[in-house]
């Protein structure tokens, strides 16, 4: 796919994404927008001030529905409306960005005092997520840039991936020897020295992608001065920032995290900037200057804008040392992709970058950052997420392929996975290294006979979904007992299986009852409950809630869909994948991507739920099925299917 046809399909993209915004707001009401965790209302506002970057920011709290797990973050558009008391919205005629959110709490950016006033005003207030633009328009002009380069470092770049250049190595650099990384991640990090272009680390289910990406940025930046660290998602950035401030490695955070803790902040740029001894005498300079714009105009001398030009050029001045000071003391510069097109990385550069989770990331947003650097370093797994596309045409045309991919498929020999996985018992592994890794993953001795009771428990369970609602559940939800079958939901939330979810909870409650409560806290178990379907994953966190003998345990379960999974692991993870139908209809249950989280997230025990005779008519679910069998005999094979 040319980069023009793919400049094509991202505005298909954009249309789509920006027609589906536009419905939703027209049709769906106040509170499924609320249930979704895509709206506050009401919401009541606090105060308003100039934030360290002099930027007007108002803090907007939550006062009803605080259970409800929100998708507010970060760099995010917000827009504002009013309500009547009939249902009837007023949308207010400006939107805000968030800097940061918190459960209950959010700040937004403004753009200026008379907005803020207004919000500070306005009668029964809601905010809700806008249309991102601006991510859109910084990834169209990336494409264009790359398709318009002549010469340079990016022209080189697209016909590495788009052209019939190769990659190159430096063959002088040798492998470093990191006894506490296995021979697959060293091999990693060697290649990474070596690689004069591009490289990827791949990395599969629990082998220890992150481990051996902080690894290779602490030796790049034995021969660097500084690197770039992107990922697609804040909370993605905030986790390798964490990990490689853990190190020791001095980090410059570009953009707000996601966890809002003191550990986090402490490597942003605004708190930087504000921590900053010269900090002070700006803000004083700051403060004079807004006195002095609120004087009438009719008062204003000569020497009154003499003043203010004076005042200004001081403070612009601090400005760029502070700002100079901050990005000559850090080591790793850390953001989203679409982060690197801040204001304050404008003119910086480096030599290398690495893109995290790599295969999540659309191409056009990883030329974005791509213009800072000289070479790239991807990591990631393209057998797990890919990116979330919503046009099926976009989709069909191809516009889920990424940069990653790219490489794996062009230029193999760039390519490095990590073979030894530390995080499941070894039947948990083998179906998915069989399927999706050629059978080339081990599990580390220390996790390859991981159990969650002992040595004769079943890893790897196969739950038939045929049975009638257990008669105690159906009671405590006040609904009569049903046969198992799926349920269309209206929206975007797919499919429901009433009866599958009450199982799924006795399925729980039964090996709960085995383990005892007792042990579950003292040796700290916890429990993830997966569905690749909003509206089950809805119902389940119902009956959970309902259910008196699971209080006890609600901190340790985590209930969600398979894409909030990704990246997290738990000792007992329960699946339930909905679909029982007499056609063998399994809907988007045919991305065996994200089958590949599902079943993977698991260190002791995974149990799946599932209608087999409508799910084993595709053969991955029918080798599943069929392995889940033999380890329930007490073995298995392990020739791949």
């Amino acid at each position: 796919m040319t980069l023009h046809e793919q400049q094509r399909l991202l505005h298909i993209e954009y249309e789509h994404e920006k027609e589906e915004f536009r419905r939703e707001t027209e049709l769906f009401g106040i509170g499924r927008k609320v249930k979704r965790g895509e709206c506050w209302f009401p919401v009541s506002i606090g105060r308003r001030y100039y934030n360290s970057l002099n930027r007007m920011v108002l803090d907007i709290y939550r006062t009803e529905d605080l259970d409800i797990e929100h998708t507010f973050e970060y760099g995010k558009q917000v827009a504002f409306f009013t309500e009547d008391g009939t249902g009837s919205l007023q949308y207010l005629p400006f939107t805000a960005t968030v800097s940061y959110a918190e459960a209950d709490r959010m700040v937004v950016t403004l753009a200026n005092e008379e907005q803020a006033a207004r919000l500070q005003t306005a009668q029964r207030l809601g905010v809700q997520l806008g249309f991102d633009e601006t991510t859109y328009r910084l990834m169209f002009d990336a494409l264009s840039r790359v398709i318009a380069a002549k010469n340079g470092r990016l022209a080189e770049l697209r016909d590495l991936f788009h052209g019939t250049s190769h990659p190159a190595s430096l063959a002088s650099v040798t492998t470093p020897s990191i006894p506490w990384l296995n021979r697959s991640q060293q091999d990693a990090v060697g290649e990474v020295l070596r690689a004069k272009d591009v490289m990827v680390i791949h990395g599969p289910p629990g082998t220890g992608k992150t481990t051996t990406m902080v690894e290779a940025i602490c030796e790049v930046l034995r021969r660097e001065p500084q690197v770039m660290v992107c990922t697609q998602s804040n909370t993605a950035v905030d986790w390798i920032s964490e990990q490689l401030s853990d190190r020791g490695v001095q980090v410059l955070r570009v953009g707000n995290p996601t966890r809002v803790t003191d550990k986090m902040l402490q490597n942003t740029y605004e708190r930087r900037f504000e921590a900053h001894p010269d900090y002070e005498q700006l803000w004083a300079i700051r403060r004079t200057l807004r006195q002095l714009q609120s004087t009438a105009r009719r008062s204003r001398t000569e020497s009154h804008h003499q003043k203010v030009a004076r005042l200004r050029e001081r403070a612009d001045a601090l400005e760029a040392c502070i700002h100079q000071s901050l990005f000559d003391s850090c080591r790793v510069v850390a953001c989203t992709l679409a982060g690197s097109a801040q204001q304050v990385l404008t003119g910086w550069k480096c030599h290398t970058l690495f893109i995290d989770e790599a295969a999540q990331a659309l191409e056009a947003a990883c030329w974005i950052a791509l213009q800072k650097c000289h070479r790239v370093v991807f990591a990631g797994d393209h057998c797990q997420l890919p990116p979330t596309i919503k046009s099926p045409e976009a989709m069909r045309g191809g516009l889920a392929v990424t940069l990653m991919e790219r490489v794996v498929e062009k230029h193999p020999a760039s390519v490095r996975m990590l073979t030894v996985q530390y995080r499941m018992n070894e039947a948990l592994m083998r179906f998915s290294s069989d399927w999706f890794y050629g059978g080339q993953l081990v599990a580390a001795d220390e996790v390859r006979h991981r159990n969650i009771l002992d040595d004769l428990d079943t890893p790897l369970v196969w739950v038939e979904a045929d049975t009638e609602t257990p008669s105690h559940l159906a009671d405590n939800t006040n609904e009569a007992k049903e046969p198992s079958g799926e349920e269309f939901v209206a929206g975007t939330y797919g499919r429901i299986n009433k009866s599958e979810a009450r199982l799924t909870v006795q399925t729980l409650l039964d090996l709960t009852a085995r383990i005892g409560t007792r042990r579950l806290f003292e040796e700290r178990t916890d429990i993830g409950i997966i569905s690749p379907y909003r509206a089950q994953v809805q119902f389940l966190r119902r009956l959970i809630k309902g259910e008196r003998a699971l209080r006890p345990l609600r901190s340790a379960i985590t209930v969600n869909t398979v894409d909030a999974f990704q990246g997290q692991e738990r000792d007992v993870i329960i699946v339930s994948l909905v679909r029982a139908n007499d056609k063998g209809e399994i809907g988007f249950l045919r991305d065996l991507r994200r089958m590949n989280v599902a079943i993977t997230r698991a260190r002791s025990k995974l149990i799946i739920i599932g209608h087999s005779p409508t799910l084993c008519r595709h053969r991955f679910y029918r080798e599943l099925f069929k392995r889940c069998q033999v380890v329930q005999d007490g073995g298995w094979s392990h020739q791949a299917p």
